[in-house]
């Protein structure tokens, strides 16, 4: 072989070796926190965030308190990301009741201290960027009220230097951020408003929202749950009905800031009939999905 063409093949070796081993976890870690984070609160809400050192436990983790005389309590807390939020209660100790919402690339983040969770302690939820998980309170170990939030990596590891809404806390800092989470869309799925289990099978447009059929294979249960597109967050009228051939039907109508129902009915080997109104426009499906 000339030895002029060795040292290219080396470099080539070299190289597919390296492409062939294993990264390290500090650069896996470094390399999953791809998920874009908003901050836990409502659209417009101003909350400082507290990268507390050295007495944080754990280290990295942040608490969010009042800002310019904002009172923190009772404050909704969403999801900064999507993905699977898992609810608990340690009770009186630790987190008290708390959130952890594991999003698709491995990464998670926690939300404790919490004064109410959508769902009760032992239940998960499919969720979306914005999706309400509870309110702000001081339950477990607690002084007064605030949000104890962590981002951690997809070993485990608490991230010393998380970035919400594009801005980086590092250990022992205070910034104010504001947030753009839930600015813009519902952010609700039906599959949160109907519950775990249910999977939409079919759908109708109406004038500023949408109505949903869902289905529950495990329970032969049917759902539906309407929408909302315009006016989020300001009460107006809207419904959701669900009809099983041969029975009555069940409906759930009033003034509601992002959807009507869920209006579930045991419809398992029938046809139904399904449909919902935002305002003035309405959709009433035929009989149909039987079985």
């Amino acid at each position: 072989m000339p030895t002029t063409i060795r040292p290219a093949i080396t470099a080539l070796l070299v190289a597919l070796a390296t492409a062939l081993i294993p990264q390290s976890a500090s650069a896996q870690d470094a390399g999953v926190l791809a998920v874009t984070h908003k901050s836990p609160f409502n659209c417009g809400k101003t909350f400082y965030a507290n990268n507390w050192t050295p007495t944080h436990n754990p280290s990295g983790s942040i608490d969010w308190q009042d800002y310019g005389g904002d009172d923190i309590d009772g404050e909704t807390v969403r999801a900064t990301a999507a993905g699977t939020a898992y609810f608990s209660d340690a009770g009186s100790t630790s987190y008290g009741k708390w959130v952890e919402v594991r999003h698709s690339d491995g990464t998670r983040t926690r939300y404790a201290h919490l004064a109410s969770m959508v769902r009760s302690a032992g239940s998960t939820l499919s969720v979306s960027q914005g999706t309400v998980i509870g309110t702000v309170g001081s339950t477990g170990g607690s002084n007064a009220p605030h949000l104890h939030y962590e981002q951690r990596t997809s070993s485990g590891a608490v991230d010393t230097s998380p970035v919400v809404e594009g801005v980086t806390v590092s250990l022992g800092q205070k910034k104010a951020i504001t947030s753009t989470n839930s600015c813009g869309g519902n952010p609700y799925t039906p599959e949160e408003v109907c519950g775990s289990g249910y999977s939409v099978i079919d759908s109708a447009a109406l004038t500023g929202g949408r109505t949903y059929l869902l289905y529950n294979s495990s329970n032969g249960y049917n759902c539906v749950a309407t929408l909302k597109t315009t006016n989020l967050g300001t009460a107006s009228a809207m419904s959701a009905f669900l009809e099983p051939e041969g029975e009555s039907r069940t409906t759930d109508s009033g003034s509601y800031d992002y959807y009507a129902g869920p209006v579930r009915r045991d419809a398992a080997s029938q046809c139904v009939k399904w449909g919902g109104s935002v305002g003035s426009s309405s959709y009433t499906s035929g009989f149909e999905h039987c079985g």
